[in-house]
């Protein structure tokens, strides 16, 4: 019996062996942002915000990271009601605490205070079991900026158009 060999896997299958099972993407975050630095942490969640999550009933739109007091909470972002809990439903949008390690809260939340930089949230997916939150140190662009990645974005998809064809 033949092996497979590696390079016939894609991105999708090394990630469902990894354990990983993303739920929604910021896709708006690197169209607005130039993303400096990403972070990986944890979330705190209610049982039935994870059902939620599950079923994939979320929104990233307007939502941002804030750092209090050495603590980083997310603020804005819209798990929707899961439909099955009772009394014990969650609220849809309220303030998310969020897990890392003291020194890297530290080092995003003096990095967030200088102007025009903020905390985005870019990905949120489930690792072992674990919802994870994909967080990115971000930089406004401006107007030009985003033409131009949209610019070398139509670009590639030609290219890449050209090069199925032959």
């Amino acid at each position: 019996m033949a092996k497979k060999s590696k390079s016939n896997t894609n991105a999708k299958e090394t990630a469902a062996s990894a354990g990983i099972k993303t739920v929604a993407t910021n896709k708006k975050a690197t169209f607005d942002y130039e993303i400096l630095e990403k972070l990986e942490c944890g979330i705190v969640l209610q049982g039935s915000e994870v059902k939620s999550l599950r079923d994939g009933r979320i929104s990233f739109a307007d939502s941002y990271i804030r750092v209090i007091n050495d603590e980083m909470f997310l603020l804005g972002m819209n798990i929707s009601e899961y439909n099955m809990a009772n009394r014990q439903n969650h609220h849809p949008v309220h303030t998310r605490k969020l897990l890392a390690h003291k020194r890297e809260i530290r080092k995003l939340g003096m990095a967030s205070e200088i102007k025009g930089q903020t905390i985005i949230p870019l990905k949120l997916y489930f690792k072992d079991g674990r919802c994870k939150l994909l967080i990115g140190l971000g930089r406004g662009k401006a107007v030009y900026d985003k033409r131009e990645s949209l610019k070398k974005k139509d670009f590639d998809r030609q290219k890449q158009r050209i090069m199925k064809s032959y």
